[in-house]
This record gives C-alpha cells, structure tokens and sequence, in this order.
C-alpha cells in the first residue's frame, strides 16, 4: 500500500468533484433501496485479493451503492427525523476526515476540542445553564441518554455507600424515546414511567402522582428523573418544570432528552414550552437533526462536568499522561461512554461559524411554521383530519377510512415514483401519517403535492 501517489491526487480529486457535484443538486436524488439479491447482481464482488482500484470502487459507489440509499436530505424526506446538513457542515465533513484529528484528549487534539468546546457553550446558553457547563459530541442520543444516566447513577452511588449494589430506578416520561428503555437494559436498572395525556405530554399532575405512589424502598432506590424536550413521535414538550420538581424533590439527578426537539431552544416562538430546562443535571440535542449537520453528532452537556469525568474517565498506564491534575485541560473521552473518538462536533462547529447562529434561529423558525401552515392545510381538506396541533415541527394526520395496508401502499409508490418519503406512524394505537420538518428547502408546495396524492 502506497500512502501517496499519483492515483491517490486523482481519486482525491474525484472525491471532492462527486461531493460538489451532489451538492449542487436541488433537490438531490431521493433514490430507494434495493434487495440484496438486486444489489448482489449489480455490484458483484467488491473485496477481492487484487483490489479494484480507487477508481473504479468510487464507481461503484456512485452508480450502484449510492442509489440504493434513500436521500435524508431531500425536501420531501419527512419520514422518522431527517437531516439536513448545510453545504458548509458537509464540506467541513470531508476536512475533519481528511485530518486525521484524535478528538478523545486535549493533548491530542485541543484546536478541535477548543472550537467543539465553543459550539457546546452555545447550546449551553441557549438550555440557560451556567458558564461551568460542558460536554462532549458523541455519536447519537442514544449514547448522550445512557452516558448522561450513568453519570446520574455515579453520583447517587457516591452519595451512600450502601448503594453500591442497590439496582437503581430511573423515572421517565411516558413519551420517552426508545432509547432511555434501552439505556435501562444495558445499565440493570429499573425503569417506571409516567402516564401521558391526550397529546402524549407527560404533565406536572401525573408527574407529581406517580412520585407520590413510589414506596419508602422506591423512593431510595430513584437515582434520576428524566424528561423529553420535543417527541420523537409526536413532537411535545413534557412539563419539564415539573419533572425537575420532582428530582429536586427526590434529591436526584434531572436529565432532559432533546434530541429532535432541542434545536426548538434557538426559536423565540416556542422557547417557553422548555420552561425549566434550565435546571437540569443534563440534557442531549443532536446536531445531525434539527441543527443542520451530518451525521453522526449528539451533543450531551453537563451541568457539573466534574461528575461526569469522576463517572466516566478510563485509567490505564499509558493514559496516565492524559490526566494531569495540575492543569485544566478538557478530554472529551472522560465525559462520555467511550474514550476513542473522532472530532464529530467540527462540522457543526464550522456551519455554526460560517453562517451564525441568527440564521440558524431563522432556518429553524421556518420548521415550525411550515408545521402550521401544513396542519392549516389539512384542516381544509375532507378527506384528512389533523389529530393534533403541532407544537414544534411535526405533524400527525389520518387519511379517513384508510386501512394500515393501503397507508403502507401509499408510502412504497410514493418513494418508488421518486416523489417523497412518508412512512405511516402510529397514535393511540391507529396507523397514522406523519410528517417531520427541519429541512429549510422544504417547501408549502411540497406539502402540497404530498397533501393531493392522498385523495
């Protein structure tokens, strides 16, 4: 293996030409999957003894492997959460590759850490925590919820020795995300959650009841509160100011996951719903969803960065330089369930310095109203009946009379004609629609198109 030559300049090149070329495409192709047996036809072999060059692997790549996955950043892409990275997250995507940037210490990496640092702070302001907050970038709101719960457990261990192997009880809402249930699989513990309403919120009455239910044994046994800042499915706000009552109450550890929803925090018109967020131990909001860049990029910060190094910095003899107590310096590898990592923050860090985040808050706005102005929509069509008021971006609608396979049938045509990607949902238990918006390229009129296909 050569690690420069001339054929590396020219598949360099060809790189950089395929990632222009695709941005500058508006909209970009929404594409579809393929069957292994399609795939297999198509591709063949790719790993052989001889290699099959640079060239003719990003071939491949562009002509078979890339149209076999659906585009997550096309407009009419409202399935599950989508992304949208900015033309300059993206590009910056392939420099923090082509760096070779060890993002886990400050020894190794402290220009990333440093600007990833700036890009926290912000996110930090914007939740209202203070100056001392920090955290880290970590693949996905699933790894900021278990990390962030596990930090939760260390401090309420280190607070009673007799807890040491007592199995904890983590309180969450009813809405929570399926990732705070698995977090409680992988850490042993016990998981109770609290009823919603008719929104899916969970609200500061049933919040109180279920903490008032909990036995003398129960009571002991909490290590932390959880709350949701924006459903993944539905998209509401739990009272927040009620779950941090309740963990201020058990004397315990308050984490909120926004990890869809937190972006809403940088938008005037709904930042009061995350009235109390401000008193939380943690909180999680991912980069790669409403905060327009790749993936993969969580952010998960601390109120007391401290507890979270004290509960998650790895020892060994060749790491021991890393950890110093006479200095100050900030490794991203003792805050997180991880130690090697790359500099995933960077690209967000870059879109952030290059466009500013008033243009962000703009862009985000722009979600929400969308939502609106799409529920405006279907409240004026006979056919469809909207099931909730948006609060933040998301939708939920039923097409009347519709069984779950013919929702089914709908979403496969109109991803196999190229037109959208709309997956059916479910709500109290019936197939539902959903549209998710935190693409600023999507358009009323592309709702529209959706919105017709329907009849």
């Amino acid at each position: 293996m050569h690690y420069h030559d001339r054929s590396v300049e020219v598949l360099t090149q060809a790189v950089v030409r395929a990632a222009v070329a695709r941005l500058r495409l508006d909209p970009p192709p929404l594409d579809g999957p393929r069957t292994p047996s399609e795939l297999a036809a198509m591709a063949g072999q790719t790993i052989t003894a001889s290699g099959l060059g640079g060239l003719e692997a990003l071939r491949l790549y562009e002509e078979v492997l890339a149209p076999a996955c659906i585009s997550v950043d096309h407009p009419r892409f409202l399935a599950f959460v989508p992304t949208a990275p900015t033309e300059a997250a993206t590009l910056f995507d392939l420099v923090v590759g082509a760096g070779s940037i060890f993002g886990g210490s400050w020894l190794e990496g402290s220009g990333a850490v440093y600007a990833e640092n700036q890009a926290l702070r912000w996110l930090s302001d914007l939740a209202g925590l203070p100056t001392t907050a920090g955290g880290v970038f970590v693949p996905g709101g699933t790894m900021g919820n278990l990390s962030a719960l596990v930090a939760a457990r260390y401090r309420w261990r280190s607070h009673d020795s007799n807890r040491e192997r007592l199995r904890g009880i983590l309180i969450a809402g009813g809405g929570a995300h399926s990732s705070i249930a698995s977090a409680a699989r992988v850490m042993d513990v016990d998981l109770i959650k609290i009823p919603t309403d008719h929104r899916g919120r969970t609200s500061a009455e049933a919040t109180r009841a279920t903490v008032a239910a909990l036995s003398p044994t129960e009571r002991h046994r909490v290590f932390a509160v959880m709350a949701t800042g924006g459903t993944t499915n539905v998209g509401v706000v739990d009272d927040l100011e009620a779950a941090a009552d309740a963990a201020e109450e058990l004397d315990v550890w308050f984490h909120v996951d926004c990890a869809y929803g937190g972006a809403a925090l940088a938008a005037p018109s709904v930042r009061p719903l995350f009235q109390g967020i401000e008193r939380c131990d943690s909180f999680v909001v991912d980069p790669h969803k409403w905060l327009f860049a790749p993936y993969d990029c969580c952010a998960l910060i601390y109120r007391e960065p401290l507890i979270a190094q004290a509960a998650h910095t790895q020892h060994a003899e060749y790491l021991d330089v890393l950890h110093n107590p006479a200095d100050l310096e900030w490794n991203p590898s003792d805050f997180a369930v991880h130690l090697t990592r790359r500099a995933r923050g960077l690209p967000f860090w870059f879109s952030l310095a290059t466009y500013g985040t008033n243009r962000y808050s703009a862009a985000i706005e722009a979600s929400i109203t969308l939502a609106r102005q799409s529920a405006e929509l279907i409240r004026h069509h006979q056919h469809i009946e909207l099931l909730l008021e948006p609060e933040l971006s998301i939708v939920i609608f039923r097409r009347v009379g519709w069984t779950p396979a013919q929702y089914e049938a709908w979403s496969d045509k109109l991803l196999a004609d190229g037109t959208a990607f709309v997956v059916p949902s479910a709500w109290n238990g019936e197939t539902v629609l959903r549209f998710c918006f935190i693409n600023p390229r999507t358009t009323f009129a592309d709702v529209e198109l959706i919105i017709d296909s329907l009849r």
